[in-house]
């Protein structure tokens, strides 16, 4: 079957395994060689495109036992992010680390150690993993957290699925006393307020930044820069004794119908929309706001399939990370060259970040910009470009965006991959667990 990523570029024919049930993915996992494992297909470029085999595994999304004393919740590999918040957002509990969508599986969570908004201060979801539970080339089943197997462990998370299938995890929750959001909007002039507005938020628990990439001159880089609170049951209660401390999720969502044309969205429209949001975003700046969770963490979950604005083509998610020292220059000249070759995004975050708990994962304290960019061929060597002066300046992509970095590029911005394949291959991963994404960049 054509299998593509959710930027829908590239796509790669392979074979499709489904599992439904864990007694299955031990004979499943040494049937093929060249096999990855594949969530909910969430990762932007070729991450869960099987070179040979792709090993379906939404089919495993049982949710197994929960430990209200210990908050320990252990799922399977295939369990939704979604299923998980509607299950335990109304008992009083969020997980600790969310990504900007949360249709995504926690194995492919794991495999991607995603971020959040709260990343500098929390770490990605590896932080919060407590064990790990991973089928091997052989089809042996292997426990491995931070005190048995830890290099296994450590070299999962964030491993992108190159070290086994991820059949099932153990992770904490934290309590919450409401599923409310009360959030702050700061607003940003220039890149360098941006800058100087995220570092000046680090003590809140959650800080993001949108960018109109579009903007020149003396407002290059100005944002709107959104901090967030868990509130609390008395800051809820306090707007009336009738309040919601659990609203309900709506279930209602837009929908694109339809593959968008590509002229639609040109300069001139996302200069419109930018204008307008920005505008917008401004007069809500200097008081806070309840909103509810589902909004402030996952916006364009609001809209199904929305992956369709750029029509059949597909689209390129460009996500790098920029360590503090280096960040406001190269963030400049990033956004300068967005900007004056008219491939600006209306999908622009800004946003801080800590260290990585993985051997390979992506965050690295600094400074992380994420762009989405039509996939046509001129905006391929603006972007080579681009990769260069991320890793000159010490710094890298995220693999779980990314679709056509070079393997120059991407062995430049990760000092552990000689470690990585090393392990790989002492435990014969190297020549089994194969994705596009591996064998284009030589994992």
């Amino acid at each position: 079957m054509m299998l593509e990523g959710w930027g829908r570029y590239p796509r790669h024919e392979s074979e499709l395994l489904e599992c439904s049930t864990p007694h299955g993915l031990p004979y499943l996992v040494t049937s093929k060689s060249g096999l990855i494992a594949r969530g909910n297909g969430r990762s932007y470029g070729d991450a869960a495109l099987g070179e040979r085999a792709t090993l379906m595994c939404r089919g495993l999304g049982r949710m197994k036992t929960f430990d209200a004393s210990t908050r320990l919740l252990t799922v399977e590999g295939g369990t939704l992010l979604s299923d998980i918040l509607e299950a335990f957002i109304p008992r009083g509990y969020f997980p600790p680390v969310v990504p900007g969508t949360k249709f995504v599986t926690v194995g492919g969570m794991i495999a991607s150690d995603v971020h959040g908004k709260n990343h500098h201060r929390d770490g990605g979801f590896g932080a919060c993993l407590n064990e790990i539970k991973l089928i091997l080339a052989s089809g042996e089943i292997v426990s491995s957290s931070r005190s048995e197997n830890t290099d296994l462990f450590y070299a999962t998370i964030g491993g992108m699925g190159l070290t086994g299938v991820i059949a099932e995890a153990t992770f904490y929750l934290k309590p919450i006393e409401t599923g409310w959001i009360r959030q702050n909007t700061i607003v940003a002039n220039d890149l360098g307020e941006a800058v100087a507005a995220l570092m000046a938020t680090n003590d809140r628990s959650y800080s993001v930044a949108w960018i109109d990439c579009m903007a020149r001159g003396a407002a290059l880089g100005r944002s709107l820069i959104l901090t967030g609170e868990h509130a609390t049951r008395d800051e809820v209660q306090a707007k009336g004794p009738a309040a919601d401390l659990f609203p309900r999720l709506k279930s209602t969502r837009l929908a694109l119908p339809i593959d968008f044309p590509g002229w639609v969205l040109n300069r001139a429209s996302v200069s419109a929309f930018n204008e307008v949001y920005f505008r917008a975003g401004s007069r809500r700046a200097g008081a806070s706001a309840f909103v509810h969770w589902n909004p402030y963490f996952f916006p364009l979950d609001g809209i199904h399939q929305w992956n369709r604005l750029y029509g059949k083509r597909g689209f390129l998610q460009h996500q790098c990370v920029i360590p503090d020292d280096n960040a406001l220059a190269v963030l400049g000249e990033i956004l300068e060259r967005f900007s004056f070759s008219g491939r600006g995004s209306f999908l622009a975050v800004l946003k801080r970040l800590g260290a990585g708990t993985g051997l390979m994962s992506f965050p690295t304290p600094g400074f992380t910009l994420a762009l989405d960019l039509p996939a046509t061929p001129d905006v391929f060597p603006l972007l080579d470009d681009i990769d260069w002066a991320v890793v000159k300046a010490g710094g890298r992509l995220y693999l779980a965006k990314d679709a056509r970095q070079s393997r120059e590029t991407f062995e430049a911005g990760y000092p552990n991959l000689p470690a990585f394949r090393e392990l790989r291959q002492a435990i014969n991963a190297d020549s089994h667990f194969k994705s596009r994404l591996s064998t284009r960049l030589g994992i």
